[in-house]
């Protein structure tokens, strides 16, 4: 585990993606044009979206001490990805995710996460030596908020660029956790509960950012639903609009974001072209079922000839 470049605290679980034509009506199938089985969960996508990109990463989470946690796992080994810090917690089955996504990528969830297979406090004050070790520590708010707070703070501490992507739904720790944040990723939704409403376009996006920023992050990347993304930082802003791409399924696309994100500041790269890179990950991630990044030098190029010119 000694020299990862990023450790994702997050989410681990069984993917499974059906692609239909449309739901049925109620006591009525529908044919799969596709299925996938995959290793999936936010924390689990960030991590592999990393490691097509290079980075040497492991992964903070847990599964069950079951078969589908020891192909889960087999998975993100084949990957890549170090996980060492994951935690198999035994009486509990690991985490599933439907994603059922129409030919007009609207998708569907169905979860099973049991509330075992979130991360506790605990397990993350644990694991404190190896969040102390990456270089950057991504935090996603799909785990408890103690659990994300003890993640930030573990982080902080080594003084490690933290990266928090969502919004955390109770205000008074949300506050603690935007404070020790370097970076703070937010879609429009989470936009919304952070600033009061979700930004609607360009101008929106970046007075939320400017607004967020005030709060402890250095820089902050905001979603505008279906229009593109604001990046806001101290001396400077910019709006990417969304590239111009075929969408099966939107499932991924943040998390792919998070992680080409996550590189370019590693690289220490210009925020412009952060962003840009961004949105390319993104963009290459929808064209495909399901929500696991596939990022290759090739996709990535292909898709930033694809985004607009920045405003």
């Amino acid at each position: 585990m000694a020299g990862l470049d990023a450790l994702v605290v997050g989410q681990v679980a069984r993917d499974i993606v059906l692609l239909v034509d449309d739901l049925p009506d109620p006591s009525r199938t529908a044919p799969v044009r596709r299925r996938r089985e995959l290793l999936g969960g936010k924390g689990a996508n960030q991590a592999v979206g990393l490691a097509q990109l290079g980075v040497r990463v492991g992964l903070l989470g847990v599964v069950g001490e079951d078969e589908v946690g020891d192909r889960l796992l087999g998975q993100a080994r084949s990957d890549g990805i170090d996980v060492a810090p994951v935690l198999r917690r035994p009486g509990t089955p690991s985490a599933l995710i439907v994603d059922v996504v129409d030919t007009r990528a609207r998708w569907r969830y169905l979860e099973d996460i049991p509330e075992a297979t979130l991360l506790t406090e605990a397990d993350v004050t644990g694991a404190a030596e190896a969040l102390g070790a990456a270089q950057a520590v991504l935090v996603q708010l799909q785990q408890p908020l103690p659990a994300a707070l003890a993640a930030a703070r573990c982080a902080r501490a080594a003084d490690r660029l933290v990266v928090l992507d969502g919004a955390p739904d109770d205000p008074a720790g949300g506050a603690e956790l935007l404070a020790l944040a370097d970076v703070l990723r937010a879609d429009a939704r989470e936009a919304g509960l952070l600033v009061g409403d979700p930004p609607k376009d360009a101008e929106t996006g970046l007075r939320a950012g400017r607004e967020l920023l005030d709060r402890g992050p250095s820089l902050a990347a905001i979603e505008v639903a279906g229009v593109g993304n604001a990046f806001v930082w101290p001396d400077g802003e910019v709006f990417v609009p969304l590239s111009d791409t075929p969408t099966v399924d939107t499932t991924g696309a943040g998390d792919a974001f998070v992680a080409a994100l996550t590189v370019g500041l590693l690289h220490h790269d210009p925020y412009e072209k952060i962003a840009r890179y961004a949105v390319a990950a993104a963009g290459a991630t929808v064209g495909h079922p399901g929500g696991r990044p596939a990022l290759t030098p090739a996709a990535i190029e292909a898709q930033l000839d694809r985004i607009p010119a920045a405003r």
